[in-house]
């Protein structure tokens, strides 16, 4: 299979997840609008609150829908607390449609990688990765054109900037891009280095992931390693609590990329390249050789 086509799959899985997330989000301001919470109003639980909202929706569409293969006529509608009128059952109704849909796709992402040898061979295997991330890592990386390990890094916006801080989005981190403008000129712009559907998947979705399996992922282990290590380091002893989290996920995270590319450059027959900090630092996994 051409991996364009796992990439048009993979991305069009999230886009269905996007557009069912900000429907029930709007379906969830309808209920806390009940509750006198005017739309547009600040509050720092709105988030926690929504998905309590819709899991308790969800649960009471079950129940009033049990047994009726079909939504029952206006005038034979008997709402309840939660869902009190018609046409709220009718958005709960479409809601649930599209998580259906939602789940379809990304169940279809297992049988597209059986044709990927890297998601049989290695990726299946390990703890904390199913079908969905295996479908991101293997339709957005080119391990053909990563000559290095830290190529990878570099792509997922994993790599240490020019300030000796972790690549983000900041205007330091920005670099000029040409682009041909809608005149057919050429211009320049501020862009990223890197690809953000990637960073935010590995270091947001895969990070948990790993973090939550605890002591089944041998990556987990290598979390709170190197947590335990920045925790008493006193030059980042101000950092937040958050910060010094993300540090430590972000840095699983390459190691876990390390592995990936040993594993994928063997599997695909490619030469391998060690990383900089074993080939020049002699350092293994936070270990001196």
């Amino acid at each position: 299979m051409e991996k364009s086509i796992l990439k048009s799959a993979v991305r069009g899985c999230y886009d269905l997840q996007k557009i069912r997330i900000q429907f029930g989000n709007r379906i969830a301001a309808n209920w806390r609008s009940k509750q006198g919470i005017k739309p547009g109003e600040k509050d720092e639980t709105a988030d926690a609150e929504s998905q309590k909202i819709i899991k308790r929706l969800k649960t009471e569409y079950a129940r009033m829908t049990d047994g009726l293969l079909d939504l029952p006529k206006r005038k034979a509608f008997v709402g309840s607390e939660l869902i009190s009128e018609y046409a709220e059952m009718i958005l709960i109704s479409e809601y649930m449609y599209m998580l259906e849909s939602e789940q379809k796709a990304f169940k279809g992402l297992g049988a597209l990688l059986e044709d990927f040898p890297v998601w049989t061979d290695y990726l299946k295997g390990v703890c904390g990765i199913g079908p969905a991330m295996a479908g991101v890592i293997v339709s957005e990386i080119d391990i053909e054109k990563a000559k290095y390990p830290s190529s990878i890094w570099r792509y997922a916006g994993l790599d240490v900037a020019e300030d000796g801080r972790g690549r983000s989005r900041k205007a330091e981190h920005l670099i000029d891009q040409e682009y041909v403008s809608k005149e057919g000129e050429i211009k320049t712009r501020k862009s990223i280095t890197f690809n953000p559907f990637l960073k935010t998947k590995l270091t947001g979705v895969l990070g948990a992931s790993f973090i939550k399996q605890g002591e089944r992922s041998e990556y987990c282990g290598i979390y709170r390693a190197y947590r335990n290590r920045i925790e008493n380091r006193p030059d980042l002893a101000e950092e937040s609590k958050g910060h010094k989290h993300n540090m430590a996920v972000r840095y699983m995270i390459k190691m876990f990329l390390i592995d990936l590319y040993n594993n994928w450059k063997k599997i695909e027959g490619l030469p391998i390249e060690p990383p900089y900090h074993e080939a020049k630092l002699g350092i293994y996994h936070g270990k001196s050789a």
